[in-house]
């Protein structure tokens, strides 16, 4: 997995820079805590921290292809490459030779037989870079599907980047600014590609390269969702579906460190942990090790709402007993979930305040003590939104709904335990000039010109096809960027096997009626691995990532937003709106204020602990 950072400067000589560079790179410690490497050369600066995974002893970075004596390639990678034994072969066979196992040395080869073009033959997650002194040009290159983040910060004679933003704002050049379009961004619930809130920075889109050249930068995409004919009747799709997850979940099963699944008792996390088990078996090395979240009284006391019809912990339980494997439940409570240090640390790991509130902090938890066990874990993430599984996409007011999905579905507020907004707390005036209608609407506008289509595409074949295509190439990077912040503050290795590009592509294209043919969410999907699962989890309906129930919470925030209040130095204070701060905080007060009060809170530590200014 890893942190990658680095810097290219045409008009300096950066082989003088290590203390910056070793400044930047330990920003990330947290993401590789097993080694730390830089490389430096007079136009180009790498920093690396190692999560080893694979190849334990060889894989060591920055990593580079030498040739008489002189450096024909380098790169900081982060991510994994699934199908790197194969492309190992094929470049064997093409006269490459190779000095380690690692799955980097096959990237930095296919680069040095392909070029560029290097991208399109890899699966997995990865993001980046590849420095060509030859031609003294940089490559910055992201998976398909966003799964591994990259930030980038043009400069005036070249280019800084990392895994995260905090990399980049280490350079003693960069300071965090955050501008009105910025501010939307992270309040509004959109996740742009592009877009990295901070003013200058930038992230690499998913599927695209950034070329930097002395004379400037481009960028290139080398794969996208595109719209295609499916012609597979439905046995057909359903016995495809399985060949492909059984292919994915094996792949993503090989590594050098111990090894498990993310169990909530939902469909997509058991049909992972079911098929690897399976797969584990084959190779007689089961059982699979898996992990649940709970909270303190969650099943005894679970109160069903509008999103969460059950508790998890019944169905993680069941599917567990039914593979067998070696299950161990998470337990926290609300001290857990308060305490300033955990908060401090996810909020550190996001390096915005734009998250879940309490789901953050549970998950970093999670991941937590996981880690003590496990350094890799694969996860059921993505599937609602490959497969179609949240209930927006069957609710005809959200789906025809002239704005995202799931903020016609006002998930925002629900998400988090409560139906409050998450702005309810600022100032009119602010809300006034940031426009967030407005801003989510133009992101609307951008994402539906992206979509493709068949000619023959229309009615609500045309606009599911939409829908499917926000989900995928907006909705999903919240998720995955949340997934990826949490996973890797902790040095856990998350995989996710619904992102396959395959699978993405060859179900995105089957016609949704396909995709609902028994009348439910996730048909496909369902119908593909009934087998490997007890009926009491297949028939299961959709329930989202937990959110404590425990009133203690809401009434913890309420306390911990009032002295915010009291407090004239309160960095978020000029932000707020008092009359609607006064109202929620009054003594009490019941107001359902999660949303909003974990927004403010976060927006408050983040503004005193970064020292961001706010440019409006």
């Amino acid at each position: 997995m890893c942190g990658i950072t680095g810097w290219i400067s045409y008009d300096n000589d950066l082989t003088t820079q290590r203390p910056v560079l070793e400044t930047m790179t330990g920003t990330m410690a947290c993401r590789g805590p097993d080694a730390a490497g830089v490389w430096l050369d007079r136009h180009a600066a790498f920093g690396h921290r190692r999560l080893a995974v694979i190849d334990i002893d060889g894989g060591t970075q920055p990593m580079t292809v030498d040739h008489d004596g002189r450096t024909l390639v380098v790169t900081t990678y982060s991510g994994e490459v699934y199908n790197y034994r194969e492309l190992r072969t094929e470049l064997t066979g093409l006269g490459h030779t190779f000095r380690t196992h690692s799955d980097t040395e096959v990237v930095l080869h296919a680069y040095l037989q392909w070029g560029e073009a290097c991208a399109e033959r890899l699966n997995g997650m990865y993001a980046f870079a590849l420095w060509d002194p030859r031609t003294e040009e940089l490559l910055l290159i992201r998976d398909r599907m966003g799964i591994k983040p990259l930030y980038y910060y043009p400069t005036p004679d070249g280019v800084l980047f990392g895994s995260e933003p905090k990399a980049i704002l280490a350079h003693p050049a960069v300071r965090p600014v955050v501008d009105s379009e910025g501010l939307a961004e992270l309040i509004s619930f959109t996740k742009t590609p592009g877009h990295a809130v901070y003013k200058g920075m930038r992230e690499v889109r998913p599927g695209h390269i950034v070329r930097v050249r002395r004379a400037g930068s481009t960028v290139t995409r080398y794969w996208a969702l595109a719209a295609r004919d499916h012609t597979d009747d439905l046995d057909t799709t359903v016995a495809h579906v399985r060949e492909l997850l059984d292919d994915i979940v094996a792949r993503q099963l090989i590594a050098d460190v111990p090894l498990c699944t993310l169990l909530s008792g939902g469909l997509d996390s058991s049909v992972i942990t079911a098929l690897s088990a399976e797969a584990l078996a084959e190779q007689g090395s089961g059982p699979v090790r898996s992990f649940a979240v709970d909270f303190t009284g969650y099943t005894e006391n679970f109160t069903p709402d509008d999103l969460r019809g059950t508790p998890d912990g019944p169905y993680a339980h069941a599917l567990a007993e039914h593979v067998g494997s070696d299950h161990r439940d998470i337990v926290l409570d609300t001290a857990d979930l308060m305490d300033p240090g955990h908060r401090a640390a996810v909020l550190a790991a996001r390096d915005l305040p734009n998250g879940f509130g309490d789901g953050d902090t549970s998950l970093y938890l999670l991941f937590k003590a996981v880690r003590e066990q496990s350094t890799v874990a694969l996860s059921g993430e993505s599937a609602d939104e490959v497969f179609g599984g949240y209930r927006w996409f069957h609710d005809p007011a959200c789906v025809h709904a002239d704005t995202f999905p799931w903020t016609a579905a006002g998930l925002s507020g629900r998400f988090a335990g409560g139906n409050a907004t998450r702005e309810a707390l600022l100032d009119k005036g602010l809300l006034g000039k940031l426009d967030l209608p407005g801003y989510e609407r133009r992101r609307y506008r951008e994402a539906l010109a992206e979509v493709p289509y068949l000619d023959r595409d229309s009615g609500h074949q045309r606009r599911m096809r939409e829908i499917s295509y926000l989900h995928l190439t907006r909705f999903v990077q919240i998720l995955l960027d949340r997934k990826d912040r949490a996973s890797m503050a902790v040095g856990l290795e998350v995989r996710v096997p619904f992102c396959d590009h395959r699978l993405v592509d060859y179900v995105f294209n089957t016609p949704w009626a396909m995709k609902t043919f028994d009348g439910r969410e996730k048909s496909l999907l369902r119908a593909a691995t009934r087998d490997v699962l007890p009926a009491l989890v297949a028939d299961r309906v959709k329930s989202p990532y937990p959110s404590t129930q425990d009133p203690r919470y809401n009434e913890a925030l309420r306390t911990e937003l009032k002295a915010l209040y009291a407090d004239r130095d309160a960095p978020v204070r000029p932000l707020l709106d008092p009359e609607a701060t006064a109202q929620v905080t009054a003594d009490g007060a019941r107001d359902d204020i999660r949303p909003s009060a974990e927004l403010v809170l976060g927006m408050n530590a983040w503004l005193r602990t970064t020292g961001t200014t706010l440019a409006l």
